[in-house]
């Protein structure tokens, strides 16, 4: 995999501190914490000393109708891999919708700047190989802190290869070309997700775990989870 791939991963994983967690930890799901630590502070350490400050900076500098077009362009070139997995996972109707987001986003929506599948009632999916594979009732395993990629599991860790051809890095054969969109995803990632940073509390590494194996399982299950309480 390419590192730029894996380090636009690492941004996308910090989604996960979006949905709500459990704040207990999950010990029995995380055997291997006394390594998934050291891996998580050195992630975060890049964080907050480069891509942070970037992010800061481009969400500063950036006009927010700009800034908006720019991640609608990203989440229209993430559709691919919404429709390929939704097809794996032999959800016609999900695919479908992909696909009329595609064609509308990218036409009428001019490459994607403008979100017209949205206002056309068309939701947007969130799938990827590691909830296809979970989808067909291959077990997560154990969590993994991944170098860069950021949370992951046994299971979700290998399927990033095979979701990085859904996406454009692997067919620009221009370097310089392919290192500044890789880089503007980065970067536009982080800034849409600088304001949830406040929902952070107590153990970080905790809470970041908790939250990405929550919103694992509820991706996986199409949101079909059991409630403890």
């Amino acid at each position: 995999m390419r590192w730029s791939h894996c380090l636009a991963q690492l941004c996308l994983s910090a989604s996960v501190l979006l949905v709500p967690f459990a704040s207990q930890a999950a010990t029995e799901e995380d055997p291997w914490e006394s390594i998934n630590r050291p891996i998580f502070t050195f992630n975060d350490t890049i964080d907050t000393y480069a891509l942070k400050p970037l992010a800061q900076g481009y969400q500063y500098v950036t006009p927010k109708f700009l800034e908006d077009g720019i991640h609608n362009m990203f989440r229209n070139i993430g559709d691919v891999g919404n429709l390929a997995n939704n097809v794996l996972q032999a959800k016609p109707a999900a695919a479908g919708v992909d696909t009329a987001r595609l064609i509308f986003n990218t036409t009428f929506g001019l490459l994607g700047f403008f979100d017209v599948g949205t206002q056309m009632g068309l939701q947007r999916s969130d799938e990827d190989f590691g909830q296809t594979l979970g989808y067909w009732g291959l077990g997560s395993g154990p969590y993994v802190m991944l170098p860069l990629l950021g949370p992951s599991t046994l299971r979700d860790a290998p399927a990033k290869l095979v979701d990085s051809y859904t996406t454009p890095y692997p067919y620009i054969d221009n370097v310089s070309v392919r290192n500044s969109i890789w880089g503007l995803n980065i970067v536009d990632t982080r800034a849409s997700l600088l304001s949830a940073e406040k929902l952070v509390s107590g153990d970080k590494y905790v809470f970041i775990r908790n939250a990405f194996l929550q919103n694992r399982e509820f991706k996986v299950k199409d949101g079909q989870v059991e409630d403890d309480f």
